[in-house]
């Protein structure tokens, strides 16, 4: 079973009076799928905090092989912020740090505050994270008391919208931003700005890349589909949404990449960062992900390349 299932992970509801401890991780949310789908091999293309709903890819069999290239895509969430409390893991499963009064908020007052989150941004990220220093995770030196400096990182914010002032004390966002970006940190650092704190108290991420939430599948349908053994007929194909240029090869050119060879191939606009593509069939469907070793104008302006990730069933 290979392919692409796209979940609408559950999270803290908008009326939550939950403390979320019964709410799903997205390991727990891969360990569900697997036991469901007696597959071993999955894998997920980034987390979701388990507060947070929403968009969340997981790779099936041969899929995993691309689970890389899957990642470190633009994200779009809506938030919420609650001003007032500020807690130590910068959202609402944390326990409050401080409280101050919230007096009265303008659109306008709240505007002045977000320009100067919008656009490439330094960002520190909360120390109850998964990021690792060390080779540990931040969050378990955290919660052993260690005391844990985390470095500012370059992150973008493509938009920020104001949705809208829910007063005594709540803002309602959407962010447009780069991956690696943490809502919870926005909300932390938005309130320490309006001088009120501030954290997170609602995130649901709506896109991942190339996936909506309105592609995705709840538990309960992912359940109920491998129960009556039609999970397959929920999954995309390997490569669905892949955001690397599509390099459509011959079958001979197709067969000596998948027997490892390099290949001198006709000019293809490329990512020179990156230095990879994706390899399609003349029926649109991924062969591989195929490394460009060399471009050579003296070769007739073609580039030369190997195969990096071959899917089985071109084997």
């Amino acid at each position: 079973m290979d392919g692409l299932l796209i979940i609408d992970k559950p999270g803290l509801p908008e009326d939550a009076t939950s403390t979320g401890s019964d709410l799903p991780t997205s390991h727990d949310v891969v360990q569900r799928v697997r036991r469901w789908s007696r597959q071993r091999r999955i894998g997920h293309t980034g987390t979701l905090d388990p507060m947070a709903s929403g968009v969340l890819v997981l790779c099936l069999g041969g899929a995993t092989r691309l689970v890389e290239y899957y990642q470190g895509h633009d994200k779009v969430y809506t938030a919420r912020v609650t001003l007032g409390a500020t807690t130590d893991t910068y959202d609402a499963l944390g326990q409050v740090t401080d409280t101050r009064p919230v007096g009265p908020l303008t659109s306008q007052a709240v505007e002045a505050v977000l320009a100067g989150f919008r656009g490439e941004i330094e960002q520190r990220p909360p120390i109850y994270s998964a990021l690792k220093q060390g080779g540990e995770s931040l969050h378990r030196k955290a919660r052993r008391g260690e005391d844990v400096v985390v470095e500012a990182r370059r992150t973008v914010v493509h938009r920020l919208d104001l949705i809208s002032v829910a007063e005594p004390n709540q803002l309602w966002l959407r962010v447009a931003c780069s991956a690696g970006f943490y809502v919870r940190s926005l909300a932390y650092d938005i309130g320490a700005a309006l001088g009120t704190g501030g954290h997170l108290s609602y995130l649901r991420r709506e896109v991942a890349g190339h996936f909506a939430v309105d592609q995705a599948h709840t538990l309960a349908a992912v359940e109920d589909a491998a129960r009556l053994g039609r999970l397959d007929s929920l999954l995309l194909a390997p490569g669905k949404g892949l955001d690397l240029p599509k390099l459509r090869l011959t079958p001979e050119s197709a067969q000596r990449l998948g027997m490892g060879q390099r290949v001198w191939l006709p000019d293809f606009a490329f990512d020179a960062a990156s230095g990879v593509v994706q390899a399609v069939d003349d029926g649109d469907q991924l062969l591989g992900i195929v490394r460009v070793l060399e471009a050579s104008p003296e070769s007739g302006g073609g580039i030369l390349c190997k195969a990096e990730k071959w899917m089985a069933s071109q084997n």
